[in-house]
């Protein structure tokens, strides 16, 4: 078990110390279920009441909180308590599972697979035709990579996750436990004699930049035809969908449950809330913020934050919705 005194921990955060404690600190915990031995954060005021019950030892705290550290407790003043608490979690992180061979036994490597330095291959893992894996990739146990698929270096693929052929996936990126990249997009059209549904062909593939990372049982499509792309350094939640011919710009984030229908645009920097739907077709632009379980019907300009369903601006939305309050009550 890791365990570091608080100036131990304040030379890693280069904060304001006050107070101090002797309690040795083994590891990171929420204020209400923090023990004598750990240290916890407060990075807003409503939550700064707690920290009299709490039994942590140690606080990590925005700076311009007033808070007394008390008897045999200490506080590390800093600008951002999340970030500081971020670099705590790095020290305590235990690491990742280990791999006592390189590479499984029963992995199945195609013999014109070409693998980088250092790459590691789990027990029940599938690299189809032609793959190539870049330096130092890691396929946890019952991963499988699709023929002609190229992956960067470093990258990551949990339990799980399946990337289908043709596929490019950047460096240093992770997917999580059943991702799905580069599944058939969803396209149907009613047959001539109108008795059943003419599946379209998906013959397009994925473009994944550096960086990117998708929560677990994620979709990502295929395009139809070209390339559904996600750009440099997206960050994805759990159970999202990216659907056919979609384009993501660079730093977009995605939070869980939420969705993009075929051929949306995202800019840079777009946040997407969780639930949220975008309609296909449509654009959103650089900076652009969707509320959490916003249906977004038309394009919505750069900077704007949008929420409601049908989304509309915020500003106008909230006003709205108290002019309803308002009549509801009489």
């Amino acid at each position: 078990m890791k365990s570091f005194t608080i100036k131990e921990i304040n030379e890693i955060l280069k904060g304001e110390l006050a107070g101090n404690t002797d309690q040795l600190i083994n590891g990171p915990e929420q204020l209400e279920r923090a023990e004598s031995n750990h240290i916890t954060f407060i990075g807003n005021r409503k939550f700064a009441k707690l920290w009299e019950t709490s039994k942590a030892c140690a606080a990590i705290i925005d700076e311009k909180l007033e808070i007394e550290p008390g008897e045999n407790r200490a506080l590390i003043k800093v600008k951002n308590a999340d970030l500081a608490m971020a670099q705590v979690l790095k020290v305590f992180d235990p690491g990742p599972p280990e791999f006592d061979v390189d590479i499984h036994p029963t992995a199945v490597i195609h013999e014109s697979a070409k693998m980088g330095k250092d790459c590691k291959i789990g027990a029940g893992c599938y690299v189809g035709k032609n793959v190539v894996l870049g330096d130092g990739v890691i396929l946890y146990p019952n991963v499988t990579i699709l023929d002609e698929t190229k992956v960067g270096d470093a990258s990551v693929f949990w339990p799980g996750a399946v990337i289908r052929e043709r596929c490019e996936i950047g460096a240093y990126c992770i997917f999580h436990n059943n991702v799905s990249i580069g599944a058939d997009g969803f396209g149907y059209r009613p047959s001539d004699d109108g008795r059943g549904l003419v599946k379209i062909p998906q013959i397009g593939n994925v473009v994944i930049g550096n960086g990117v990372e998708i929560g677990a049982n994620s979709c990502v499509d295929r395009g139809k035809f070209s390339s559904t792309i996600i750009g440099d350094g997206c960050k994805i939640d759990n159970l999202v969908q990216i659907a056919h011919n979609c384009i993501m710009g660079r730093s977009c984030i995605m939070a869980g449950n939420s969705g993009l229908a075929g051929s949306v645009t995202l800019g840079d920097g777009v946040i997407i809330g969780g639930s949220a739907s975008i309609k296909d077709h449509t654009t959103i632009h650089s900076g652009a913020v969707v509320g959490a379980g916003s249906g977004v019907m038309n394009d919505v300009p750069a900077g704007k934050t949008v929420v409601g369903y049908p989304a509309a601006d915020s500003r106008e939305k909230l006003k709205e919705w108290v002019a309803i309050r308002k009549l509801a009550r009489g």
